[in-house]
């Protein structure tokens, strides 16, 4: 099995180091109504705690979303989103080391959560929703995260359909890729997302995880998102709280075949699962084997 591709991601006051090692980023969705967790971290108090938590855990980063993308949800306005993030954003740029990303497709909110020195932004359409994202994380020296979804979140799980599905996914990121270039963003500041749940079927995400090394021909690092989705319900017939086993399966599986970053619910167990798969791949990068 070929070794991942190295990659330096460049954020605007740091450089994450990808592919030696899995990355993990950890979720914080601070939502009343996001699939697995909305509303247990929609209070300030809660929210910081969780990503001090997570920080203690081993999360390489945090994600923190204000808007629930889950199946059928429906937008929340740009000043309702800001409002949610900035009070936390703002503790949390003092308080924690690691970098921060934001779960946002829209420029208005990128903006707001940029001046305050976030990190990245991580856009569920790959620039498409909003036409003045690019040109927003240029602005500001981020990084961004280029995600592919068919639909929207609240029409992308009717009858999701492709011809041709990775590819189909390869050329939508490639599209994505190229208009961050033409927008001023560099190449180091880009990482891709085949999108897993956002308008795929059962079999669309299994064949994704299972072919995830065939997007390195986008020659970006690769994000990945399993983390207790339906489509591990579907397998386990198992309720969203139930899913740790079945993230973790997901999660190495991924990682096997070449994601270089892993978004994750569970952060401290996710790092167990991605250090055991890590020294899998190479053994040699352990201190000493036991």
């Amino acid at each position: 099995m070929e070794k991942r591709k190295q990659y330096a991601l460049l954020l605007h006051d740091r450089t994450i180091r990808l592919g030696a090692r899995t990355c993990i980023m950890g979720i914080l969705n601070i939502t009343p109504d996001s699939f697995s967790d909305g509303g247990k971290y929609f209070g300030l108090d809660q929210a910081i705690q969780r990503a001090h938590q997570m920080v203690e855990e081993g999360a390489d980063i945090i994600d923190i979303g204000a808007e629930s993308t889950r199946p059928g949800s429906l937008p929340v306005p740009a000043e309702e989103e800001i409002q949610r993030l900035l009070p936390l954003v703002s503790h949390l740029r003092k308080k924690i080391t690691v970098p921060l990303s934001i779960d946002t497709c829209k420029a208005q909110v990128a903006e707001a959560v940029l001046d305050q020195g976030v990190h990245l932004i991580n856009d569920i359409s790959g620039l498409r929703f909003d036409p003045a994202m690019p040109k927003v994380v240029a602005k500001y020296k981020a990084a961004v995260v280029l995600m592919h979804i068919q639909g929207t979140p609240r029409d992308m799980q009717k009858k999701p359909h492709y011809q041709h599905l990775i590819p189909e996914i390869s050329d939508y990121l490639r599209q994505s890729i190229d208009m961050a270039l033409e927008a001023g963003i560099l190449p180091e500041r880009i990482m891709v997302d085949p999108g897993i749940g956002f308008g795929k079927t059962l079999i669309h995400n299994l064949e994704i995880i299972q072919k995830l090394y065939e997007f390195q021909s986008l020659d970006k690092p690769i994000l990945f998102g399993p983390s207790r989705k339906a489509f591990i319900g579907k397998i386990l017939d198992l309720p969203v709280e139930d899913r740790l086993e079945g993230t973790a399966a997901a999660v190495a599986a991924g990682i096997m075949n070449g994601g270089h970053m892993v978004r994750v619910h569970d952060a401290r167990a996710m790092v167990r699962v991605a250090r055991v798969v890590d020294a899998v791949l190479d053994p040699q990068q352990l201190d000493e084997v036991q």
